[in-house]
């Protein structure tokens, strides 16, 4: 979780393919599940919203093994902020 703004969206751009100032949100979690992180575009400029649990992991969906990216609703986010 050492990345940061200019790192997440490198990596949004070149692994996800994907244009990081777009109306997309893009969360990024550590190998524990304890720490994510949200990359979001607004108008002028980048957020970077950052989340710790101090105990217990982020529930975080499953996906297919092939995969790097996928899309969740807005109800699933809220889901997984809420631990």
């Amino acid at each position: 979780m050492r990345k940061s703004i200019n790192t997440l969206g490198l990596l949004v751009e070149d692994v996800l393919a994907l244009d990081p100032v777009g109306p997309h949100w893009f969360v990024f979690c550590n190998r524990r599940r304890d720490k994510l992180k949200i990359l979001q575009w607004d108008t002028n400029g980048f957020w970077l919203h950052y989340r710790r649990l101090e105990s217990g992991t982020f529930k975080w969906p499953m996906h297919p093994k092939d995969t790097v990216a996928m899309e969740i609703t807005a109800r699933q986010l809220r889901w997984l902020l809420d631990g």
